[in-house]
């Protein structure tokens, strides 16, 4: 078995989440590392020499360090579970496409509403739930006879959208006018491997 690669993440993190939950979903030898952001760890060094933007996840790899979720994502599909991001030319930029969607309207939507509600983040949380409406408004229409995002199988696209999705109710955004994106985010949770992100019940640590 190769070397564990190293998972630097917060708990509560719905980027750290994906990647945690692509790792255990791909088969991929890894630990977490815990990041304490309440104590500002995120900002000092030594984790600063991993990712200087100061966030949250950064993947080990032996000598390679990524940072980026959406980028550790297409890192870890490439070497260690190929399965999940296809090699059709066509489907490989249908799957681009919506980690843009998860690095765009998802952060700015439920992402953002979630930072409001759960860290009393001072943002517009009026305008992350009209955000977020606009993006699940898409992805509802998207999915109507589909089981995945991208073709017929999972890939990292479903990684990338599921967290801050899955979690948009914690952000006072209800999945209720939205059935197709439910039942997405139900296949991805029959997943082998499949790993639930920590409840923000259990205690807040940023």
């Amino acid at each position: 078995m190769p070397n564990a690669i190293r998972i630097h993440r917060h708990p509560l993190s719905g980027h750290s989440h994906r990647v945690e939950l692509f790792a255990k979903l791909g088969g991929i030898n890894h630990e977490l590392v815990d990041v304490d952001l309440l104590a500002g760890e995120h900002k000092k060094e030594p984790f600063l020499s991993l990712n200087p933007a100061g966030q949250v996840p950064v993947v080990e790899d032996g000598d390679t360090v990524i940072a980026d979720s959406n980028a550790i994502l297409v890192y870890l599909a490439r070497k260690y579970a190929p399965g999940w991001l296809p090699t059709d030319q066509v489907q490989e930029a249908e799957v681009q496409k919506f980690l843009s969607l998860a690095a765009g309207e998802i952060a700015h939507g439920p992402a953002t509403a979630r930072l409001v509600t759960v860290f009393g983040a001072h943002l517009d949380a009026e305008r992350a739930k009209a955000v977020a409406k606009t993006a699940f408004d898409r992805l509802e229409m998207h999915m109507a006879g589909r089981d995945w995002l991208v073709g017929t199988y999972p890939s990292i696209a479903d990684v990338a959208i599921y967290s801050y999705t899955a979690h948009a109710p914690e952000g006072n955004i209800s999945l209720e006018d939205y059935p197709n994106l439910r039942l997405l985010l139900g296949r991805v949770e029959t997943l082998p491997g499949f790993v639930p992100m920590q409840s923000t019940k259990v205690g807040l640590a940023a």
